[in-house]
């Protein structure tokens, strides 16, 4: 009995590559760009599943032929968290329906390797630009502009006032979380801060502020602790809010990575969630509902945002003159088991 052989796929895309090898996007994006921090098994891997499935990483070459790469560049700070993930799941489902490929480059913070991978990018490896939460838009922005690169900005507040972007309603879901708490009966909230150079974290702080003085309290600033919207300083800023004198009987964090590191500190405190504190996170990332006690937060719509963002990209690619979109999409407060009334109560 014969047997056929399976032929290349001509439309074979950097998600295939990487289900075939069994590796990350990011994984695949630095072998095809001869990036360091590749195990020799994964990169061997990678290779076989390129020439397996006929994956064409000359995007430059084709670029010049027909005019378009029909690649999109993506750039991240990191693949550490489902939030990053979720919008990537929206952005990937949009571009695989375009029948676009996807590049994806990872920053890891660093202000410098994301203005060299903008213009790699913008030199014929891509058509258009998504950008999740940049670090250093000041140092590309307006050259992306005057050479009507087109590019969306993904969770944009405070970045960007004039391109093309996609956000949600932080300062009003904060607003809305911290109401909730108050009317379950809480008076002494603490908050943990994401990073205060990003616009969306500004927004929550300003909600949270925004919620106790519309009801007649004061903000104490002994119960703000500046976060990175990571999960070992949720746990540091915990430990330092439960050491207070007065602590307090919730604790909000503005994402919900860091809530699992405020819920660690106070269960190494000796602490039961939510009967002697109540955690409320923001983000409603997959593990967000998996945790014990499942987390009340505030669901930003990733996926909705990646997939927005892209269908705003590809509109400028077929139209670069376009007027810049600017898009919010609506938060909304989940309630879960990691809120109640404090024992305490205080009358009304």
């Amino acid at each position: 009995m014969s047997s056929k052989k399976s032929r290349p796929s001509k439309n074979a895309t950097i998600i295939d590559v990487a289900k075939e090898a069994g590796v990350s996007y990011a994984t695949v994006s630095r072998v095809v760009n001869n990036g360091d921090y590749v195990r020799a098994d994964k990169r061997e891997r990678v290779l076989k599943a390129i020439h397996k499935l006929g994956y064409s990483t000359n995007h430059q070459a084709r670029s010049l032929r027909v005019g378009r790469s029909n690649t999109i560049g993506l750039l991240v700070r990191d693949l550490g968290t489902s939030y990053i993930g979720e919008i990537a799941r929206g952005i990937d489902t949009e571009l695989t329906e375009g029948q676009y490929d996807l590049v994806l480059y990872t920053t890891h913070q660093q202000k410098m390797k994301e203005a060299a991978y903008v213009t790699a990018l913008t030199r014929g490896l891509a058509d258009g630009l998504l950008l999740i939460l940049p670090r250093n838009p000041e140092a590309y922005l307006e050259s992306l502009r005057e050479k009507h690169f087109p590019y969306v900005l993904i969770d944009h507040q405070g970045i960007d006032n004039q391109g093309p972007a996609i956000g949600a309603t932080n300062r009003q879901g904060a607003l809305e979380a911290t109401e909730y708490l108050l009317r379950l009966g809480h008076r002494r909230i603490g908050f943990i801060t994401g990073t205060l150079n990003l616009g969306c974290a500004q927004d929550r702080l300003a909600g949270y502020q925004t919620a106790l003085t519309q009801n007649g309290l004061t903000v104490d600033s002994d119960l703000i602790r500046e976060g990175d919207f990571h999960q070992p300083r949720g746990y540091t800023a915990t430990q330092e809010l439960l050491a207070l004198p007065q602590p307090p009987t919730a604790i909000f964090a503005s994402n919900d990575v860091t809530a699992f590191g405020v819920m660690e500190a106070v269960r190494d405190r000796g602490l039961r969630i939510p009967e002697d504190i109540s955690i409320v996170g923001f983000d409603d990332i997959l593990q967000a509902s998996n945790v014990h006690p499942p987390l009340t937060t505030v669901r930003q719509p990733l996926e909705q945002m990646g997939r927005v963002a892209t269908q705003m990209l590809l509109r400028y690619i077929k139209d670069p003159e376009q007027s810049p979109e600017r898009v919010e999409l609506p938060t909304e407060l989940v309630v879960r088991a990691s809120t109640q009334a404090p024992r305490d109560r205080p009358s009304s």
